[in-house]
């Protein structure tokens, strides 16, 4: 499965924004996907992910009440809401797919090429 992430973009602090990730080549439903986030000089950390049916949610600490994880399989398609956002929020987020119901970070298989968020004061 292919993966494209976008919406990323620039926003003041406080702000929101919506970031996608569209799948190509099969069905999204099959699969877990989460969102990671690497800032520049940093580790990539996990953000978020979703059940492929939607019953099971997880979410970093940091985002936690802010960010809202969600999928239409019809469309192929997860997206991650984020509200409140911070200037620690700025990074590359970039979303991945697991066959596994509830995988840790290293059980993703495909990845997307990452979209930007900068978040200003």
């Amino acid at each position: 499965v292919q993966l494209q992430a976008s919406g990323g973009g620039l926003v003041q602090a406080g702000g929101s924004l919506r970031v996608s990730c569209e799948a190509s080549g099969r069905t999204l439903r099959d699969y877990t996907v989460g969102w990671f986030r690497q800032a520049s000089g940093k580790e990539r950390e996990f953000v978020a992910t979703i059940s492929w049916a939607a019953t099971l949610k997880v979410y970093a600490d940091s985002v936690k009440g802010r960010f809202t994880i969600s999928r239409d399989n019809a469309k192929n398609t997860v997206y991650l809401q984020m509200n409140s956002l911070k200037l620690e929020d700025t990074a590359v987020y970039y979303c991945a797919a697991s066959p596994q119901s509830l995988p840790d970070a290293g059980g993703y298989d495909y990845w997307g090429q990452g979209t930007l968020v900068t978040v200003s004061s």
